[in-house]
């Protein structure tokens, strides 16, 4: 199975991030962990994107703040899908890095979760590489059952509750 790259700007986006990296864990994808700044090592995260599919990357996701051109600076360097993470770390409480996340220019898309949604971003992820993996595609198809069967039971109990109002 192909790995996903999961990179940050700053280690302090982990706390967050390692959501995606529980959520990939869980679904048996391996995946690798960086730090790797779009503004402090270009040249590193440039090569790291140019050799990512060669090295047997599958998919990448970039978490980054404020200004957040990692996952734009690594889709200009792979034709592998890239997902960005804005981050919410500045006074503007993450729009700027979902703006700056989603504005690329035509040619270098990233697709785009919401503000620290590191575990859609790993989904998503998953969701690719399940194209051509049947037993992935499974355990998807199984998440989704196990989400609508908590539903299911919340739904239960809240009538149960609202019958005795």
């Amino acid at each position: 199975m192909k790995k996903v790259a999961v990179i940050m700007g700053s280690d302090s986006d982990f706390p967050v991030v390692s959501a995606a990296v529980k959520k990939l864990k869980s679904l048996e994808i391996p995946c690798e962990v960086h730090v790797l700044s779009a503004h402090r090592t270009p040249a590193e995260a440039a090569e790291f994107a140019k050799n990512a599919k060669a090295n047997g990357f599958g998919v990448m996701i970039a978490a980054a703040g404020m200004a957040a051109h990692l996952a734009g600076v690594l889709a200009a360097y792979t034709t592998l899908p890239v997902i960005g993470i804005p981050m919410k770390s500045s006074a503007l409480e993450g729009l700027d890095a979902l703006l700056a996340t989603v504005q690329m220019p035509g040619g270098i898309p990233v697709a785009t979760v919401a503000v620290n949604g590191a575990e859609n971003a790993a989904v998503l992820a998953a969701q690719i590489l399940a194209l051509g993996n049947n037993e992935l595609a499974e355990k998807l198809e199984q998440m989704k059952r196990q989400m609508s069967e908590k539903v299911a039971t919340k739904d239960a109990a809240i009538r149960a509750q609202a019958e005795q109002l």
